[in-house]
């Protein structure tokens, strides 16, 4: 299973990543050991999309990469899609 993800940089700057371990992942992003977040020390877990393999995400990681700051936000806040990783976004988002 592949996931796509998006992330809230301090607060402002969203991420969109792919990964086949989000657990992991975002251990990393929160431990510096990601290029493209290891500058920000505020990084909220926000969103979550399921797919069957990698091809099919990196598609799809591809899409939200060229949207809008606010077209991701309207896809965060369940006006443009469904979040498909709902659980594991608020065990993530409680810790």
């Amino acid at each position: 299973m592949w996931y796509v993800y998006i992330l809230l940089r301090n607060q402002k700057i969203f991420y969109v990543g792919m990964t086949d371990d989000v657990k992991e992942r975002l251990r990393k992003h929160k431990a510096s050991q990601s290029l493209y977040t290891k500058r920000f020390f505020d990084i909220e877990f926000s969103y979550c999309e399921r797919y069957p393999n990698k091809h099919e995400a990196a598609k799809r990681e591809k899409q939200l990469k060229g949207w809008s700051h606010a077209k991701k936000n309207k896809l965060i806040k369940g006006e443009l899609g469904i979040n498909t990783c709902t659980e594991i976004v608020e065990e993530l988002i409680s810790k």
